[in-house]
């Protein structure tokens, strides 16, 4: 009897729509990422190694950090809970919920949520519990688990999206991507505006200032952390960073590893409640540990370093045939960790007994750490799953592997075959001669089709020569022009170079760079001078035929601004209002080389402003956008803020069949007013 594993790998095989999916995806995902790796300030490599190192540091020190972290958290008035395990991080979170009288759980992406079975336990006590990322929100309506770890409806047709709001939601059936996408605005806004309790993840924890940073792209982690009077946090406690700097480090892979993006839309670092009696009064983060100390002491340790950006999931062949819903346990039980990745975390965390099998679902071709942007060997570490190492086996002196009697035999033979070269020789040139006969693509023979051979993989005739032969075949003028090659290549990366074409045109200004990257972006740039501000953002109010603006309070836009706008006739209004279709805020700064604008958020500067109405207008000084992430985050040490959000473009997603849709749970449009700067003595 085949196990849950092999039918449902037979079921993904045989599944023609998931088959597109998912070719769709990582067509799409890796052709992104290639073109945007281009863009970074440094050759790849030596980031990547960087960031190995940052990682190793961590679970090295990993109780050093997570001490230092929580100790800056509780100065900056978050409260912080530690749970020991799934049943624990679920306890906690019933009691914060009780405590409030919650009713309604607005939710964020949360790989951790999934982790320790949130939603079910809550629904179990008479919570209602939404998903609010598109993905998530539609895997919920149908019933099932979340298929990747950043495209969660990644193998779903735009049809079958089509018909489950249909039938879930009660509208008529569509396919359009842009339609769909505006059901599920309208369906959530309710909830994020009624919600008792927020719920987010946690990208990274900063050690050195307690901060949280979530990187989204929709707005609905913005909302979930920004409106409901409780927000929870829900952390795996390898998910540090020591300091602000290597924060920089991390964000200029993660992106680009996960999405193909230079940052994400949003960017929200997560200081302490709100200050004010708006937004979280209460902020609470739970520390899940759920087997992860057990893990930094075992033969895996490495693959703690994770940084949950699915670039492994999108390069690997098996993975690309399979799906998320393929990874289940001896039980056919679900893992929200899949893919290569998943094949290292899900036994590690879950049991070696009930998931090791699932790293026999790889062709250790190495693709996987080919793109791991933090450098995890996930093909060595996926090797001692299969020989009996994990995180519930730490001591045991002599692995137990666990193959299958027919694999455990056939290593048996190879072992014996390899052990002479005479014998090694005459066995490759027997399967060459086999392979080619019994290849389907043999003239000669063709096995009948209840063999198998061929059918569910690619299958290529062997090659006539074999590498040996075909090496000492190469003339020396071949060796050396390879030879010339190589050396070229590593002089060029050696050089802080790179093989990819880089186009940044230095001379341009700051202001140039930013506003070229912003209008990539899909944002609207203006440049204008003072004395006309108020009549371009007039301009924009009688196109959109509106005389109420939501806005930050005068001492931090342009003097006299406020006034001239309410002298023409505009309502100026400060307080969250969910019918404000225009938002006016200024920004501390702007980071000319992602099109980043800076907006920090207090009682004075709400984030809401920039968050709810659907178009949003920033005010900017050409003299405060700065050129990098590093030197952004070094000015934002002075800040003494609640929080701090980055804001690239409008909001967006393509969460169904990778469709680009801008607007979302976020503005649909934002437009900068860049201000000339002053003139010398009128600063």
């Amino acid at each position: 009897m085949s196990s849950p594993f092999r039918l449902r790998i037979r079921q993904a095989l045989a599944d023609a729509n998931l088959q597109r999916a998912l070719d769709n995806n990582a067509a799409r995902r890796n052709a992104a990422r290639e073109q945007v790796f281009s863009s970074l300030p440094e050759e790849f490599e030596r980031m990547r190694q960087r960031a190995h190192q940052v990682r190793a540091e961590v679970i090295s020190n990993l109780e050093r950090y997570l001490a230092q972290f929580e100790t800056q958290a509780r100065r900056n008035g978050i409260q912080v809970h530690h749970a020991a395990c799934a049943e624990q991080a679920v306890e906690i979170f019933l009691n914060i919920a009780q405590a409030h009288h919650a009713r309604l759980i607005a939710k964020s992406k949360t790989m951790v949520s999934e982790e320790i079975g949130l939603n079910a336990a809550l629904e179990r006590h008479g919570l209602r519990v939404v998903e609010t990322d598109l993905g998530e929100f539609i895997v919920q309506l149908r019933g099932e688990h979340p298929a990747h770890l950043v495209t969660p409806a990644v193998h779903l047709r735009r049809e079958q999206v089509g018909e489950t709001f249909r039938e879930k939601l009660g509208v008529p059936y569509t396919d359009d991507v842009a339609e769909m996408t505006a059901v599920a605005r309208d369906t959530l806004r309710q909830v994020f505006l009624q919600a008792d309790i927020g719920v987010s993840g946690v990208n990274f924890g900063v050690a050195e200032n307690g901060w949280l940073c979530l990187l989204t792209n929709e707005g609905n982690g913005r909302m979930v952390t920004t409106l409901p009077r409780v927000h929870v946090a829900l952390m795996g406690i390898e998910r540090l960073v020591p300091t602000m700097a290597d924060l920089a480090l991390m964000l200029y892979l993660l992106p680009r590893s996960a999405t193909g993006q230079k940052i994400t839309v949003y960017l929200s670092l997560i200081c302490a409640p709100s200050g004010d009696d708006e937004g979280p009064q209460e902020r609470h983060l739970i520390l899940v540990d759920n087997g992860r100390l057990a893990m930094q002491r075992s033969a895996l340790r490495e693959a703690l370093f994770c940084i949950r950006c699915a670039a492994c999931l999108n390069a690997c062949p098996v993975f690309r045939e399979l799906g998320g819903h393929a990874y289940v346990g001896k039980e056919d039980e679900f893992t929200p960790y899949v893919g290569p990745i998943g094949a290292l975390v899900s036994p590690a965390l879950f049991g070696h007994a009930r998931f090791a099998h699932l790293a026999r679902a790889s062709s250790l071709c190495g693709a996987c750490a080919e793109v791991c942007p933090v450098g995890i060997d996930l093909p060595k570490l996926l090797l001692r799953v299969r020989a009996g190492l994990g995180s519930d086996t730490p001591s045991r002196r002599k692995p137990l592997p666990n193959p299958p009697t027919s694999i455990a035999i056939a290593l048996k033979v190879f072992s014996w075959l390899a052990s002479s070269a005479r014998r090694f020789q005459l066995a490759a040139l027997t399967a060459g001669l086999l392979g080619r006969l019994l290849s389907p693509h043999s003239k000669w023979m063709r096995l009948p089709a209840w063999t198998g051979w061929g059918m569910t993989r690619d299958v290529p005739r062997p090659a006539r020569r074999t590498f040996r032969r075909r090496w000492k075949s190469l003339t020396q003028e071949e060796e050396i022009a390879g030879f010339k090659e190589d050396v070229e290549h590593s002089r060029a990366i050696s050089e802080g170079g790179s093989t990819h074409s880089r186009s940044p045109d230095r001379a341009a200004s700051l202001m140039e760079r930013f506003a070229d990257e912003w209008r990539a972006l899909d944002g609207v740039f203006v440049f204008c001078r003072r004395e006309s501000l108020a009549a371009k953002i007039l301009e924009v109010l009688h196109e959109e035929h509106e005389t109420t603006v939501l806005a930050w309070q005068e001492a931090y836009l342009p003097d006299g601004l406020l006034r001239e706008l309410n002298a023409q006739g505009v309502h100026i209004i400060h307080r969250a209002d969910a019918h404000a279709r225009l938002g006016l805020t200024g920004a501390d700064w702007a980071i000319a080389e992602s099109g980043t604008l800076v907006l920090p958020g207090d009682a004075q500067r709400r984030l809401s402003v920039s968050l709810l109405p659907e178009i949003h207008l920033v005010v900017l000084e050409a003299k405060d956008i700065l050129p990098d992430l590093p030197a952004a985050f070094e000015r934002m040490r002075a800040l003494t803020v609640p929080g701090i959000v980055l804001v690239s473009g409008p909001s967006r997603t393509a969460d169904i069949e990778m469709t680009l849709t801008v607007g979302v749970h976020g503005p649909r449009k934002v437009i900068v007013f860049c201000l000339e700067p002053l003139e010398p003595g009128n600063e």
